[in-house]
């Protein structure tokens, strides 16, 4: 996550489309650290958030309004006296630093027109929120920092604000060749460390993407670079400064799987392998970003207990099903006991009382072959032995051969709800689950009868191939047998990775005619993208009409049989695929 000062460029380009002008409607503070202002421009309502926690400093317009606390804080009482209904005149952004500064017109007390600025430091553990007049006087600020707290700079109210030292760094727009060949290019580190330490703004992910662009590894020494190196990664600076400089920005948010790990202004090349998701404005990108990411934090805090619970079962499972393939294994010699017992019993009367073993043909295979024997007891009581030991062998193999198909299917049961556990996204989704393990007796809880059952509220995923047919996609393995069984029709197409858990996709067919090539292949890479082979290049998909599937009598959940199906190669890559 990189909140630099390319991203807070873009937030202020937004921001002044949109909100100079404007006038402050409501201000209110729903944590210590956080203001939420509304303001009415041209007929449109925005709300502006402001965030100087030091976790997590934030400013964009977002989308959903937080509640008002009944007992408003003095600074927000503060602001209220002073700018409620003031006009938004400029946002800027000084020295491309992570600052920006709404200058605000209002009436004072005696009906002068003044104006007051109000100043949002984002610099993680360091932000803040200040109020000062048009000569930068402090009035008051969100945090108080006085010189006990901070040696380099006081924010205190009647002290005059002063930006931070931005040390030996400048500007972006300032940087010439001669700057970047007799700084940056003479640092002591890497690439990317004498990027970001040398240019005010710009984050490891901003010179990590600019090393990537220039065909550059950014983990490797400036020393290392040659003239070529060099001028390559001069040209891809100048290239995103002239990009910011005419405010060309491409907001997106990297997505790695369901969760998302980056968001950005720029196109982030060096991500090849996951997901990009490009927004309209960086509002849209920081709006979605943290608010899943939320929700996927929230998801996993929610399923710890039931990953637990699967994980252990997982556990359990293996090792049972590996000392039943050990056994199993243990049983295969089991012929050879019968033939002994028999062959004892056919030329054991010429075996002498007290001999080890004796020589014998085994008519099965016209072979001569050596018998152990017992020496202590009479020779015909071996046959009595060998055919005892026989008879457990293959009792152990008829009773294995079944329990180990039981056991494998279980932990491939298992293995399916782990990983709809990591695909679940919403409290729904993860209730199906935890009804499922309720169901197979993994965890205690109330299963009533069919009609009994709690209606979980539910729906597939649901995506538009390009030729406009409808694919739906299961979230759980009792989602899967709804989706499949309930929802398809027989002539519908079904998609499924081989051999390995992953969801039910559902084709919907538009009367008789045959899919198109390409929404077999973008069913395919859904089937691939929601199955455990997601983190593969490619995975083996088989597909077939829905009226060849069948479940059997006590099968789990989510499992089908079918003997007639056609497969297929496809990637797990599902960035193209419009979801409704």
């Amino acid at each position: 996550m990189a909140f630099d000062g390319i991203v807070i460029s873009n937030v202020v380009s937004d921001l002044k489309k949109k909100l100079i002008d404007g006038r402050i409607y409501k201000i209110y503070q729903p944590e210590k650290d956080e203001l939420n202002i509304v303001i009415k421009n041209n007929r449109d309502s925005y709300r502006l958030l402001l965030s100087a926690d030091a976790s997590l400093p934030l400013i964009y317009l977002m989308q959903l309004s937080k509640e008002n606390p009944m007992t408003a804080p003095n600074f927000c009482m503060l602001l209220r006296k002073h700018i409620n209904n003031g006009r938004i005149v400029d946002i800027c952004q000084p020295n491309f630093e992570r600052i920006v500064e709404i200058t605000i017109e209002h009436l004072n007390e005696l009906g002068d027109l003044c104006r007051k600025k109000l100043i949002i430091e984002i610099m993680g553990k360091h932000s803040n929120i200040i109020f000062a007049d048009e000569s930068g006087m402090i009035i008051d600020s969100i945090k108080h920092i006085s010189h006990m707290v901070s040696s380099v700079r006081e924010v205190l109210p009647g002290r005059q604000y002063a930006y931070p030292p931005s040390g030996d760094k400048i500007s972006p727009f300032l940087v010439d060749r001669e700057y970047f060949d007799s700084v940056i290019m003479t640092k002591p580190c890497n690439v990317t460390k004498a990027l970001y330490t040398s240019i005010v703004g710009f984050s490891p992910l901003a010179a990590g993407e600019l090393a990537y662009r220039a065909g550059i590894d950014g983990a490797v020494s400036v020393d290392a670079l040659d003239a070529v190196s060099r001028d390559n990664l001069y040209q891809s600076l100048v290239c995103l400064i002239e990009d910011i400089k005419n405010e060309r920005y491409t907001p997106l948010i990297v997505f790695d799987g369901y969760t998302p790990i980056e968001f950005s202004s720029v196109k982030l090349t060096m991500y090849q392998d996951k997901e990009l998701r490009f927004k309209e404005d960086i509002s849209s990108v920081l709006d979605e970003y943290f608010y899943k990411r939320s929700a996927v934090t929230r998801i996993r805090q929610k399923s710890a207990d039931l990953r637990k619970i699967v994980a252990t079962a997982i556990e359990r499972t293996s090792k049972k099903y590996d000392l039943q393939i050990k056994q199993l294994d243990d049983t295969k010699d089991r012929e050879k006991y019968r033939v002994y017992g028999e062959l004892i019993n056919t030329y054991g009367y010429r075996v002498k009382q007290g001999e080890k073993s004796f020589q014998a043909l085994n008519y099965y295979t016209n072979e001569e072959i050596t018998i152990p024997l017992d020496p202590v007891i009479p020779v015909m009581d071996n046959a009595k032995k060998y055919f005892e030991r026989y008879n457990k062998q293959k009792r152990t193999y008829e009773a294995l051969s079944k329990l180990t198909v039981e056991t494998a299917e279980e932990l491939l049961h298992l293995k399916s709800i782990q990983t709809f556990l990591d695909m679940s996204i919403d409290e729904n989704s993860l209730s199906q689950v935890k009804e499922e393990l309720i169901m197979c007796g993994y965890i205690k809880g109330k299963y009533g009868k069919k009609g009994e059952r709690k209606k979980l509220k539910d729906k597939p995923l649901h995506y538009i191939s390009s030729d406009g047919y409808h694919m739906y996609v299961g979230k759980n393995n009792l989602q899967n047998d709804e989706l499949t069984f309930k929802f398809a029709n027989g002539g519908d197409l079904w998609f499924h990775a081989k051999k390995m858990p992953g969801s039910h996709v559902i084709v919907k067919r538009m009367g008789d005619e045959e899919l198109p090539d390409s929404t077999y292949e973008e069913a395919g890479r859904l089937a691939a993208y929601y199955s455990s082979g997601r983190t593969n290049p490619k995975v083996e998909i088989d597909y077939t009409e829905r009226r060849n599937l069948k479940k059997p009598a006590a099968a789990k959940p989510g499992f089908v049989i079918y003997h007639t199906n056609y497969s297929m190669v496809a990637e797990p890559d599902i960035r193209d695929i419009k979801e409704e």
